[in-house]
């Protein structure tokens, strides 16, 4: 299960300040790009699941990852996380021939497994496309902080992410400083997925 205080950031401007502020904690910067992928009958959305190829600064490494049942409540998702690294030339030819995700060279995938036994999925995936994003990540006050910026076909989200043990107090942690500085936020309402799927920004 991972856990995370999730928050949205009200525009650029507010981004820019509170990544402004944090510039001394700055650990590292990612470039992702992230792909989606379903059945032509949705057999994973519509088990409030979703199954992503992710790439980290262009082809440096890849992961496949399937997140299902989540849930946001009050600024802290819930959501049920795999992971596994995907080799990076596979990884572009599956987003090339989502077929190949049902292939041998992915046999020995739990991630597969569990999308073939768990979802009942036999036959061939379509990749629905995906995003951009931006990711600074800020090792503060004993927090370790993703602050994004996802770039959409529709537009451009900001938010900031931090995984916890802790999320009610983590949470009131980093809405005090966003508040004391007046860096405009809101509760994060929706994933980045949902978000994507929608095919339009969060009000």
């Amino acid at each position: 299960m991972e856990v995370e205080v999730k928050l949205r950031l009200k525009d650029s401007t507010a981004h820019k300040t509170l990544t402004s502020l944090l510039s001394p904690y700055l650990a590292k910067t990612y470039l992702q790009e992230n792909f989606f992928f379903d059945t032509q009958n949705s057999l994973l959305s519509s088990n409030l699941a979703a199954l992503r190829i992710r790439f980290y600064d262009l082809d440096s490494r890849s992961v496949l990852s399937l997140k299902a049942q989540p849930i946001i409540q009050s600024g802290i998702s819930r959501v049920e996380e795999q992971e596994e690294s995907l080799d990076v030339e596979l990884a572009r030819h599956c987003v090339l021939d989502p077929t190949r995700l049902l292939g041998p060279l992915l046999s020995g995938s739990m991630i597969m497994r569990r999308v073939k036994e768990e979802f009942g999925v036999r036959d061939g995936f379509l990749c629905l496309g995906g995003f951009r994003n931006v990711r600074g990540v800020y090792e503060w006050r004993g927090l370790k902080l993703e602050i994004d910026e996802t770039i959409y076909d529709f537009g451009t989200c900001y938010e900031v992410e931090c995984e916890s043990v802790e999320p009610e107090r983590d949470r009131e942690v980093i809405v005090g400083f966003l508040e004391e500085k007046g860096i405009e936020y809101e509760y994060s309402q929706v994933s980045k997925f949902a978000v994507f799927m929608s095919g339009k920004l969060p009000h």
